[in-house]
């Protein structure tokens, strides 16, 4: 399995747009950035390799990457329109999509305790979401839609009759076929000019074009995370998150991976 990491962007949500902010991948929390966090779980998870969308301040980004999980398991794509929206980074990565492997998918900006990857590199689906019910207010968490237990609409202000709707973490196992399809997904957003959506709109194409049996998701409730995009998460992530984190986190293969 390969992994592709969206971590380009400026967080102009979380900071403004005046250049001189950290990327939020190398915001620290106890100790370490989220970058070496993810590292920490990846690497023991069988992941042959991760392949990083960098744009702002990329240079900062990659030594982290390579310090903390070496540069024989990272491999870099430059977005160099990392201003535009974030499906233009997951196009720059199409060629990673189309490889043949299965791929994890996942965003540079989330806390999570290593639960929660587990869950989703072990599940027993090819194509999984994450969901997790204890969904945010408003308009901006992603959500996820399940009927008679298939995962059958996804993005932010989705509307119907569903038997649950959760929030989407930022994470997404993808088989070969279903990765290459988001790729071509994905490229015709871009061929035509709609840069500024969001890469779940790419997603969601290929979620309710296929077969209700071709996607599955894994319940991660009561598994603590966050998506850090805005100050108040930031907050939350420090004084909330991290501290449940670091509560239930001895003991995952006998030690402590706080």
């Amino acid at each position: 399995m390969k992994a592709i990491m969206l971590a380009a962007g400026v967080g102009r949500r979380l900071y403004g747009d005046d250049g001189d902010q950290p990327p939020k991948a190398l915001l620290t929390f106890g100790g370490k950035t989220l970058l070496q966090r993810h590292m920490d779980v990846l690497r023991p998870s069988g992941v042959e390799e991760l392949t990083m969308v960098v744009g702002y301040r990329k240079d900062e980004i990659l030594a982290e990457a390579v310090s903390a999980a070496g540069s024989d398991f990272i491999s870099a794509i430059e977005n160099p329109d990392f201003r535009d929206g974030p499906i233009v980074s997951l196009w720059c990565a199409r060629h990673v999509l189309r490889s043949g492997k299965a791929i994890l998918f996942m965003d540079a900006d989330v806390l999570y305790h290593p639960d929660l990857m587990e869950r989703l590199i072990r599940s027993r689906y090819e194509n999984c979401f994450l969901l997790d019910r204890e969904i945010e207010p408003g308009e901006d968490p992603v959500r996820l839609c399940i009927r008679d237990g298939k995962p059958v609409d996804f993005g932010k202000g989705v509307e119907g009759d569903f038997d649950v709707v959760g929030e989407w973490p930022g994470f997404l196992r993808l088989s070969p076929r279903i990765a290459a399809r988001v790729a071509d997904a994905t490229e015709a957003y871009v061929e035509r000019g709609d840069v500024g959506v969001t890469y779940e709109e790419a997603v969601r194409d290929v979620l309710v074009d296929e077969p209700p049996d071709t996607f599955g998701y894994e319940d991660i409730t009561g598994i603590p995370w966050i998506e850090i995009d805005f100050p108040s998460d930031l907050l939350r992530a420090e004084k909330q998150i991290l501290p449940r984190i670091l509560a239930q986190s001895t003991g995952v293969s006998g030690q402590d991976i706080a």
